[in-house]
């Protein structure tokens, strides 16, 4: 066993050319490796491969070359145990709507071969907050209700790895956090954390590294505090004491009016300094009232490498 929770080499994957259309390749020689115990995103525009990735990973897609190992087994060679070492919480809402919570969780325990007195059901109810609803019918229950019982039938088998595919897509901020909070416990106690998201600020805040994924290839993997590094331009946000319009900036400043009156600088900071832009604002006899800087997010790094590609 390495260090790594899953190892991914050359893998590809084409759909089969139907009438009207050609083959599509989804993956292009995907090369990937995910520490053990890290939460690490997985991101990438629609159509970008992710999900035929995920589903490779589930074994719920036959790969077309390439290897898979996960914790250490390959899925070749060991398909079982590789399969009982993660667990996938899909983004499509498939419950049987005549199954309870409580049902539901013992059915998928036995498919993975948990014996009765292994099974945690009691405790997974507790934990994803549906242990007053274990009776309940599936149908009866609300869509975050739903949706965090999929996380629950993913935690069945005690799985090493968790990949959560756009687990807060369409929930209330409530349930977003409660299901972060639950996230960071697992991860706290070894798990490893896969994640697919299309809000980027909760990549940004919950992530340790990223990859992200474009037509089929790893566009780029980093740490999070690295791709954030990787663009340098900063906005420094001046509110003046009385309306003014934008004033005369040395090169390489530009300026915006935003509601309110405020002028936003944006510069890059590995060429020009804050002063020199607090400078060239005094010179222009505009006195200042408040002043803030706001740095690249998550999104535009996103944009920037997608854009690129």
């Amino acid at each position: 066993m390495t260090g790594n929770a899953i190892e991914i080499t050359g893998l590809r994957k084409t759909y089969g050319a139907t009438s009207g259309s050609e083959a599509k390749e989804a993956l292009k020689g995907i090369d990937l490796a995910i520490p053990q115990g890290s939460i690490f995103g997985l991101l990438g525009p629609n159509g970008a491969g992710k999900s035929t990735l995920i589903n490779i990973l589930a074994g719920l897609v036959t790969k077309t070359a390439g290897s898979v190992k996960i914790w250490g087994f390959d899925q070749d060679r060991n398909p079982r145990q590789s399969r009982a070492a993660i667990g996938v919480m899909p983004q499509e809402l498939t419950l049987d709507p005549f199954f309870t919570p409580r049902a539901s969780l013992e059915v998928q325990a036995g498919l993975y071969g948990v014996p009765r007195g292994q099974r945690r059901t009691d405790e997974i109810l507790e934990i994803i907050g549906l242990s007053d609803k274990a009776d309940a019918y599936a149908r009866s229950l609300s869509g975050g209700m739903r949706r965090r019982l999929l996380l629950g039938k993913a935690l069945v088998h005690s799985p090493q790895i968790l990949v959560l595919d756009e687990p807060t897509a369409g929930v209330d901020i409530e349930l977003r956090n409660m299901l972060w909070q639950n996230v960071r416990r697992l991860n706290e106690d070894g798990m490893t954390i896969i994640l697919t998201t299309h809000y980027l600020e909760e990549a940004e805040e919950m992530c340790d590294e990223i990859a992200i994924i474009n037509n089929g290839e790893v566009t780029i993997r980093d740490t999070t505090a690295n791709l954030l590094s990787r663009l340098d331009g900063k906005t420094m946000v001046v509110q003046p004491d009385k309306p003014t319009g934008p004033p005369a900036m040395p090169e390489g400043v530009t300026c915006a009016e935003r509601p309110g009156g405020a002028l936003a600088f944006t510069y890059q900071s590995s060429r020009i300094s804050a002063e020199t832009v607090l400078a060239a604002v005094h010179n222009a006899g505009i006195r200042i009232r408040d002043v803030k800087t706001e740095q690249a997010n998550l999104e535009d790094v996103f944009l920037d490498l997608t854009r690129a590609s």
